[in-house]
């Protein structure tokens, strides 16, 4: 089975798969298992359907949520999984900029948490500290 990552030779094409109101997530034949979970971590669903060869994988956003939240999901997504060194395609239909530019936010503030959390050892002193002598 083809799907648009293979077909684009990215590693997430996300989409509204055709004819249907599904978010989709594809992902190449062979992925590995780290990026369907960095999906799944996402809330992205895993779906797999076996071919006689490698399984065929793609995620969905789940359906039960309403058509801007699926958006919302999915976007929220991307910057992790470019974070992550994931090359992704979202379809400008699914794609957010608000729900971006938040997780961007999330991230970043994530990010300066620990090092706030952990401050620096102290240095060395700029002078030499001044030799003890003994009698």
């Amino acid at each position: 089975m083809a799907n648009l990552a293979d077909e684009y030779g990215t590693d997430v094409e996300i989409y509204i798969k055709a004819l249907t109101t599904t978010i989709h997530a594809d992902t190449p034949t062979g992925a590995p298992a780290r990026l369907h979970d960095l999906l799944e971590q996402h809330g992205l669903e895993r779906h797999e359907y076996p071919t006689g060869g490698p399984f065929y994988i793609w995620n969905t956003v789940p359906e039960h949520l309403g058509a801007d939240e699926q958006k919302h999901l999915a976007t929220r997504a991307i910057p992790a999984l470019i974070l992550a060194g994931y090359e992704v395609n979202c379809t400008p239909d699914v794609f957010d900029e608000a729900a971006y530019r938040q997780a961007v936010r999330d991230i970043r503030a994530r990010a300066a948490r620990p090092a706030a959390q952990h401050p620096a050892l102290a240095s060395s002193p700029s002078r030499p500290a001044p030799a003890l002598h003994t009698p």
